[in-house]
Order: C-alpha cells, then sequence, then structure tokens
C-alpha cells in the first residue's frame, strides 16, 4: 500500500511537471531568476563538492530569514554546510547572509529520479528542514540511505493538519520516516502525533525566531535612518503585505493623515516581483523608495523595496502592522516588530501564526482588527497615546525576550538524535 501511494503521487506529479514549468515562465516574467538554473530542479550535473555536508532546507525568504540563527549556530560546530531553497528570494537572502561560507542549491522537484540523483550526488549526512516541506520521495529517499530527517521549527495549522489528514495513509509513512519532529507550539506537536508522528519523536521547542539577535550597531542604524525621515514625526510600518492589503493600507493612511499631517508610512511589500505595482499604487503621495535612497523630510511613503532589510526598518519606527492578515494568507513573523519594542497589529487571518498571535494577545503586546476601519482606529490609538505605545511595546519586547531557549533546544535534538561526531 505504501509503493502504491507513492507510485499514484508521483505519476500525478510527472504528469503536472509541464503546468510546474509553465508556471515558473509565468512567474520568471515579473522575476527573471524564475528563469534561470533550471537543472537544479531537475539535478541535472556533475557530483558536487558538497558530499557529506550537514543540509538544511529552508524553503522560501522567510523560512531562510527563520534558519539565521541556527545555521550561524551550526557553522561553529560544522565545516560543510549546503542549503537548498526552492526560490530566488530565498536563495538571494542566503548568498546575502551567508555569501561562500555555505553551500547553496535549489531543491530538486520531489520526483523518484531526480531525488536518487540529488542524493548522490550531495550524499548528505543529515537533513534539517525547517518548519514544514513534507515531500513523500524525499523522505523515502533519505530513509532508504539512512540519512537522519529533523523538522525544525516545524509548525502545523489547523488548515494544514486538514489537508494532511486527506492523505493520511501518505502522511503517517512520511512522519514514520522523520528522526525527530522539534515543534513550534504544544499545539503544533500535538497536531503532529494526531497525523501519526510517533510521540517519541515528537518534542514542543519553542519558535527559534524568538532567538533572533540584531547586530551591534543596529540601534544606531535605525537613529540614523530615523533622522534621515525626520526625528519628530510619527512612523506606522505595514510590512510583509500581499495583494489587496495595500489598497487597504493606503485607504487608512490617508485617513490617519487629516489626524496626524506629517505621518510617514513605511510600506514594505512581501513579495519583490510585486515593488514597481505596488509603488504605482503609491503615486498619489510622495514616494522614495529605499533602493533609490532619495530619503527627505518630505516624503509621505517610504517604500522598502529591498530584500533582508526588514528588522532595521521595523527598528525606525513606532508602530507595525503585520501583513499577510488583512487578506487570508495566514500571517508572518509577529515576533520582528515586538523584539524592537513595537505594538503590533495584525489581521484576522492569522491561521499560519495563531498561537503566537493569541500569545502576543495575552501579553498586552498586540492589537487584532478585522478590516481597514479598525486598522486607522488601532494605529491612531498607539500614535495618540505615548504611554500606551510604550507599554505595549515593551510588554512584546519581555515577551520575546522570556521566550528565547529554543534554539539550543534544537540543537540539542540535532545532535543527540543523530550522535554526530564532529
Amino acid at each position: 500500500m505504501q509503493k502504491l501511494m507513492r507510485f499514484i503521487y508521483s505519476f500525478i506529479f510527472y504528469l503536472i511537471i509541464p503546468f510546474v514549468l509553465l508556471r515558473l515562465l509565468w512567474r520568471g516574467v515579473r522575476a527573471p531568476a524564475y528563469w534561470q538554473r533550471w537543472s537544479e530542479r531537475f539535478s541535472f550535473g556533475p557530483a558536487l563538492p558538497v558530499q557529506q555536508s550537514l543540509w538544511i532546507h529552508a524553503v522560501s525568504m522567510g523560512e531562510v530569514q527563520a534558519a539565521v540563527p541556527l545555521i550561524r549556530a551550526l557553522r561553529t560546530r560544522f565545516q560543510s554546510i549546503l542549503v537548498t531553497t526552492m526560490t530566488p528570494t530565498g536563495s538571494q537572502r542566503v548568498r546575502e547572509v551567508f555569501g561562500d561560507s555555505v553551500w547553496h542549491l535549489y531543491l530538486p522537484y520531489d520526483l523518484p529520479g531526480t531525488m536518487a540523483r540529488f542524493l548522490a550526488r550531495v550524499q548528505p549526512r543529515l537533513l534539517i528542514i525547517m518548519e514544514t516541506e513534507l515531500w513523500p520521495n524525499l523522505l523515502y529517499a533519505c530513509q532508504q540511505r539512512r540519512i537522519p530527517v529533523i523538522l525544525a521549527n516545524a509548525r502545523l495549522s489547523a488548515n494544514s493538519a486538514a489537508g494532511y489528514q486527506r492523505i493520511g495513509r501518505l502522511t503517517r509513512q512520511m512522519l514514520a520516516s522523520v528522526t525527530a519532529v522539534a515543534a513550534q507550539t504544544q499545539v503544533d506537536a500535538a497536531r503532529f502525533i494526531e497525523l501519526g508522528a510517533p510521540p517519541s519523536k515528537v518534542h514542543a521547542t519553542g519558535s527559534i525566531k524568538f532567538d533572533s539577535r540584531l547586530p551591534a550597531n543596529f540601534s544606531e542604524k535605525a537613529a540614523e535612518l530615523r533622522n534621515q525621515w525626520g526625528i519628530n514625526r510619527a512612523v506606522w510600518i505595514a510590512a510583509s503585505t500581499h495583494e489587496g492589503e495595500e489598497e487597504a493600507v493606503l485607504d487608512a493612511f490617508s485617513k490617519l493623515k487629516v489626524v496626524f499631517d506629517d505621518l510617514l508610512l513605511v510600506l514594505v511589500p512581501r513579495h519583490p516581483e510585486r515593488f514597481n505595482r505596488v509603488a504605482a499604487l503609491c503615486k498619489r503621495f510622495i514616494v522614495a523608495r529605499r533602493s533609490e535612497g532619495n530619503i527627505n523630510t518630505e516624503i509621505e511613503i517610504y517604500l522598502g523595496d529591498t530584500m533582508g532589510d526588514l528588522p532595521l526598518l521595523y527598528a525606525a519606527c513606532d508602530v507595525a502592522f503585520v501583513g499577510g492578515t488583512l487578506v487570508p494568507i495566514g500571517g508572518h513573523n509577529l515576533l520582528e516588530p515586538a523584539a524592537v519594542s513595537l505594538p503590533v497589529i495584525m489581521g484576522p487571518h492569522v491561521f499560519e501564526c495563531a498561537e503566537i498571535c493569541r500569545q502576543l494577545l495575552e501579553a498586552q503586546a498586540a492589537r487584532q482588527v478585522n478590516n481597514g476601519a479598525e486598522l486607522v482606529e488601532a494605529v491612531k490609538i498607539y500614535l495618540s497615546d505615548a504611554k500606551l505605545k510604550k507599554e505595549t511595546g515593551e510588554n512584546g519586547r519581555l515577551f520575546v525576550e522570556k521566550n528565547r531557549g529554543a534554539l539550543e533546544r534544537l540543537l540539542t535534538i540535532i545532535l543527540d538524535k543523530t550522535n554526530w561526531n564532529y
């Protein structure tokens, strides 16, 4: 039955490959990097000098950012590290943070022959999958080659769990081949167990996003940026926004400017291929793009159209709205603004970070809104009450500080479960 399930899955995957390639071509219209390095997506090429590496897979930009503290910790212990991603933005972030100190490749498509070629070329000693990327042929191939697999910083929303439950037999087979699951919360851990992961393999270690550390000169850089904007201005950031959210944010900004005439909006779209489109939406305002460096105190909107600068932008602002929450995306990292003492505002769609959202609300470090009108009121409340803004931001910072330690717990599992000699 297990072989039959994998066969059916692989057969369907082969059938949809032409459509997958068409999607790459379509995405490449806006992001030409999708037209490059196709051979890596099918693992064609000679053997690579990355054999016997510790292998970390982080699907995209968000997962790479979450993996940064883990990769930095592992680099002090292991000489050879391979990082795979599936998107150009993830690849770019790996290069920006680590340069040539780690190897990078795209993860090939999850086809039996492709995965066999990849593992033969790379021959990793351990695979760490960030968050939850369950690929049947990848996990089966690792199991056959006795390559330990650890799900790190693993999370499983109710929607995702329901999806995996619909292919229950295949899910149980995949989870049986995993060496350990380091779940972000007890709720995530329970969902993995309910899907069939052996309880002895599942550990609630917390989110390593709590363990992200800011550079030593971070405060000075944030202060310098704030001074360029205008030191006495109120500054609101709307970050990781998606299509359908920028319109609501810009409408809210127009209404807030009636109350705060010198208000600055820092707008950071989630995906680089949308930067130009979002810039066009802002044309009725005075806009400066970070990539162009034309900052002055007259601008009304500062468009964050560079990669990897979001923590710095958060640190230079007063109040944060985190996107992917006014539209049904599920939300993004709520801890980054909380860590730099910003009150956090999110919309109703937080199913990908529901537990963190609940805890931030419980700690009185955040506020949840249902629509654009409520977003206006939430921003207005914080900008009008300096004491409340400070107390809410401090609650968030203390919440993040209190929950640090997941990284060390995860490192313990990596070393203990694999019996790695280094």
